[in-house]
């Protein structure tokens, strides 16, 4: 725990918390808030066009996507490192973080089986579905949902 609030007292995140900018503080919280936005909208587009959403739009072009939403991975990723060790004492010590993280990687697991399973396969737009499409759709639309809403927990549960 004394690791933690040292860790917290760096320079850069005291600023991140205190230091009342809006470069600081929100600007980052902005930048996570985006970030996720675009990894589960995209990523909620693919799924509902998966289950039958917008049939007239391909399926194959949508692996295009795929570099936005890493790179929004990546925002998402590092601002959420800068807000998590700003709190670091709190944040690492809640069982709702860890709870989110685990939906993270399994809705990451699961877009990349989107990707090569469904999206990559040859003829996606001209055969039926790979068998289990549609339950890796739902399962992303469940798992991006379960962690936006542990994310959100974390500011009243810890």
């Amino acid at each position: 725990m004394e690791f933690l609030q040292q860790v917290e007292q760096l320079g850069f995140l005291v600023w991140v918390r205190e230091g009342g900018s809006i470069l600081g503080y929100p600007l980052i919280l902005f930048l996570h808030t985006l970030g996720l936005g675009t990894i589960a909208g995209l990523n909620g587009a693919i799924d509902l066009r998966i289950l039958g959403l917008a049939p007239q739009v391909r399926l194959a072009p949508l692996v295009r996507l795929f570099p936005i939403i890493w790179l929004a991975f990546a925002v998402t990723a590092l601002s959420g490192t800068t807000l998590l060790l700003a709190a670091a004492s709190t944040k690492l010590v809640s069982p709702v973080f860890y709870v989110k993280m685990v939906f993270v990687a399994l809705a990451l697991v699961n877009l990349q089986f989107l990707k090569t399973r469904v999206l990559a396969r040859a003829g996606v737009d001209t055969q039926p579905l790979a068998g289990g499409a549609r339950v890796l759709a739902v399962t992303s639309l469940f798992l991006w949902c379960a962690a936006t809403m542990a994310g959100r927990l974390m500011a009243y549960l810890g």
